[in-house]
C-alpha cells in the first residue's frame, strides 16, 4: 500500500513551504494538483520535478478512484491545492474520505493555511471558534446568516473581494452595526493589511478603500 500525503502550499509568501512539504512533493510517485499551471510554477520555483495530475472540485469524483487504484498498488502520492491546506475551502475530502474507506494510510502536514493568521492577528478570542468557509452565493444565504446570529463563538469567513463589502453589509443588518468584526487581506503576501473595528467602521473603510485581494472575515460572537 502507498500513502497519500495532504500538502499544504504557500497562500503568499514561497518562504512558508516547509522543509517536509518540499522533500514529500520531490520523493512522490505523482502529485495531484487543483491547477497543474499554477502548481507547476510552484515546483519550477523548489527545483521539483515532478509529474503532475490535475485533481479540482469539477473533477474529483471521478479521478479519485483511480488514484486509490494506483495508491493501492503502491504508489505514493501527493495532494496539493493552488494555496494552503488541500480540503479547507479546497478539493481534498472526497480523495481523503475514499483513501481512508479503502484503508490506505493518509498523512496530513501542517502548514500553510489563510485563516489561522486572521484568526490570532484579529485580537478576538480563538480560544473556540467556527470555521464557515464560503457563505451560500445565493440560496440558503439568508438562512445561514439566520443560524448564525446566536452564534457565540468567533466566526471565520472566506470571501472574495467581488462580493466582501456586500457580506459585510449583510452581517451588519442581521447582527447589527456594532458587532466586532477583522477583515485580513493578502495572508502573507507584501500588501498585508488588517482592518478592524465595528462592522460600521470597516463597512465604511471598505466603501472608501476598493477592496483587492483574498479576504478573510473574522466575526466576534454573540455576546453572552
Amino acid at each position: 500500500m502507498g500513502i497519500l500525503y495532504i500538502v499544504p502550499t504557500p497562500v503568499g509568501n514561497m518562504e512558508d513551504m516547509t522543509l517536509r512539504a518540499i522533500r514529500i512533493l520531490k520523493e512522490a510517485d505523482l502529485v495531484l494538483a487543483e491547477d497543474t499551471r499554477t502548481s507547476g510554477i510552484l515546483l519550477k520555483h523548489f527545483q521539483i520535478q515532478q509529474h503532475l495530475l490535475s485533481h479540482h472540485k469539477f473533477n474529483e469524483h471521478g479521478t479519485s478512484a483511480s488514484v486509490v487504484e494506483r495508491l493501492k498498488a503502491g504508489q505514493t502520492i501527493a495532494l496539493i491545492s493552488d494555496a494552503g491546506t488541500p480540503g479547507i475551502s479546497d478539493p481534498g475530502f472526497f480523495l481523503v474520505r475514499e483513501a481512508v474507506k479503502a484503508g490506505i494510510e493518509v498523512q496530513t502536514l501542517p502548514g500553510a493555511t489563510a485563516f489561522v493568521p486572521a484568526l490570532v492577528n484579529s485580537g478576538l478570542p480563538c480560544d473556540r471558534f467556527s470555521f464557515e468557509g464560503f457563505l451560500p452565493q445565493k440560496k440558503g444565504r439568508q438562512t445561514k446568516l439566520q443560524s448564525l446570529v446566536d452564534e457565540e463563538r468567533t466566526m471565520v469567513f472566506y470571501e472574495s473581494p467581488y462580493r466582501v463589502l456586500k457580506t459585510l453589509q449583510q452581517f451588519a443588518e442581521v447582527m447589527g452595526p456594532d458587532r466586532q468584526v477583522s477583515v485580513s487581506r493578502e495572508i502573507s503576501k507584501v500588501h498585508e493589511e488588517t482592518v478592524r473595528g465595528t462592522l460600521e467602521e470597516v463597512i465604511t473603510h471598505f466603501t472608501e478603500h476598493e477592496p483587492r485581494g483574498e479576504f478573510v472575515i473574522v466575526l466576534a460572537g454573540k455576546e453572552k
